[in-house]
C-alpha cells in the first residue's frame, strides 16, 4: 500500500471518534499540517471528509452511503438465503441473488442447479454484469425513477418501454444472459419503503429448459421475492403466497 493511501485511511478512521481539527488530524498519523490539509481536502472532494462552519472536521456523507449499502447487502443475503435454499430444491433451477451498483448487478448468492454438474464451475458470486443486458439488472433499474427525456436514442427508448413493462408485470425474462445460452427469470426485493433492495432470479441451460418452461416457474420466484421482502421489513402483495415458500406474515426477521 501507498504511504498516502495508508495515511489517508489512518486519517479517515480517526474521524470516526468525532471531528477533529487540523492540529489534531496531523497528529493522528504523524505529518505536518501542510500534509494532513492535502490529504483531507482530497477527501473532502470525494465525500469522504465534510468540513464542520468552525474549521474541523468529521466523515463525510460517502462514508455513510457506503456503509449503509454494505450493511444491506450483508444483511439481504443473510436474509434471502433459507428462502433461495427452498426455491433451489423445488425448481432445480439455478437461483441467484443480486444488487444494483451504479450501471451494473452485482451477484451476492448463487446456488447451482441440478444441470450443474461440475464441482469446479466458477460461481457468480462476486462478479458483476451490464444492468441492462440481464433479467436481474432491468428488474432492478425498472425499481428506479424514470430518466427525463434525452437525446433521440433508440437504444435508450427500447430499453425505457422495457423497463416500463417489467415495472408493470413485476418481473423480467431473458434468453440470452451474459452472451451465453441461458434462460432466466428474475424478480425484486422490496424493503420498507417499497423499492427493490434486490433481486432473485432463476436461470436454466436454454437447452435443458426452454423460456416457455422457465416461464411456468414464475409464481414460484414471484413467491421467493415476496417472502423475501416480507422477512426483509417490506409488506406482502397480492403474490405473496403462503403454500409455496412457507413464509408467515408475523416471521419477521431482526435486522437489528
Amino acid at each position: 500500500m501507498s504511504q498516502s493511501v495508508d495515511r489517508a485511511l489512518t486519517l479517515l478512521g480517526s474521524l470516526g471518534d468525532g471531528p477533529v481539527t487540523l492540529e489534531q488530524a496531523a497528529g493522528s498519523i504523524g505529518v505536518h499540517k501542510s500534509t494532513a490539509l492535502r490529504l483531507l481536502r482530497t477527501l473532502e472532494e470525494h465525500g469522504f471528509v465534510h468540513r464542520l462552519s468552525d474549521r474541523r472536521y468529521r466523515v463525510g456523507g460517502r462514508v455513510l452511503s457506503l456503509a449503509q449499502r454494505a450493511l444491506q447487502e450483508i444483511d439481504v443475503r443473510q436474509v434471502a438465503a433459507p428462502y433461495l435454499a427452498a426455491l433451489n430444491e423445488r425448481c432445480g433451477c439455478t437461483v441467484q441473488l443480486a444488487v444494483l451498483q451504479d450501471d451494473e448487478v452485482l451477484y451476492l448468492d448463487e446456488l447451482a442447479g441440478r444441470w450443474s454438474t461440475d464441482p469446479g464451475r466458477p460461481t457468480r458470486i462476486g462478479r458483476r454484469a451490464p444492468a441492462a443486458g440481464t433479467a436481474i439488472g432491468r428488474v432492478l433499474l425498472a425499481g428506479l425513477p424514470p430518466a427525463g427525456a434525452t437525446a433521440d436514442d433508440r437504444a435508450a427508448d427500447a430499453l425505457a418501454a422495457d423497463l416500463a413493462a417489467v415495472r408493470g408485470r413485476g418481473w423480467a425474462a431473458e434468453s440470452a444472459e451474459h452472451r451465453e445460452a441461458v434462460t432466466c427469470v428474475a424478480a425484486p426485493v422490496a424493503g420498507s419503503d417499497g423499492r427493490a433492495v434486490a433481486a432473485c432470479a432463476i436461470s436454466a441451460p436454454a437447452d435443458r429448459m426452454p423460456s416457455a418452461e422457465l416461464l411456468r416457474l414464475v409464481p414460484e420466484l414471484l413467491c421467493t421475492a415476496e417472502a423475501v421482502s416480507l422477512a426483509y421489513g417490506g409488506s406482502p402483495t397480492p403474490r405473496w403466497c403462503e403454500n409455496r415458500c412457507g413464509a408467515r406474515p408475523a416471521a419477521r426477521a431482526s435486522r437489528t
